[in-house]
């Protein structure tokens, strides 16, 4: 398995005041992504979780995007969860309803999860 040292890179541009680029990297074990919060039992092949646009620009499939967010819960990532739920499809509201069972497992999300 591969643990880097360095788990995040970010450019601020303190001209434009904003962020450039603010990039997370997680373990992995070959093409394998891990989940650090539970690197034994949460696990998917890269091919499964990177998506592309049609444009070729490369994004992290959804479900995966809010296992992240599910930490904290911020009125953003409850915009975002609320926003996106109805374009899930069953497996990935499976997939995320399952993985927040693991690692957070009194989540809000999963009963929403299950019902919609």
């Amino acid at each position: 398995m591969n643990h880097p040292a360095v788990d995040a890179w970010e450019a601020w541009d303190p001209a434009a005041g904003r962020w450039r680029f603010d990039i997370f990297r997680e373990p992995h074990d070959g093409d394998v992504w891990l989940c650090r919060r539970d690197e034994q039992r949460i696990r998917r092949p890269y091919r499964e979780i990177i998506r592309c646009t049609e444009d070729g620009i490369p994004y992290l499939a959804i479900e995966v995007v809010l296992l992240f967010k599910a930490k904290h819960t911020r009125d953003k990532d409850e915009t975002d969860f609320t926003g996106v739920l109805p374009l899930l499809s069953r497996a990935e509201r499976g997939w995320l309803d399952a993985t927040l069972g693991l690692v957070h497992p009194d989540h809000p999300w999963r009963a929403r999860l299950r019902s919609y």
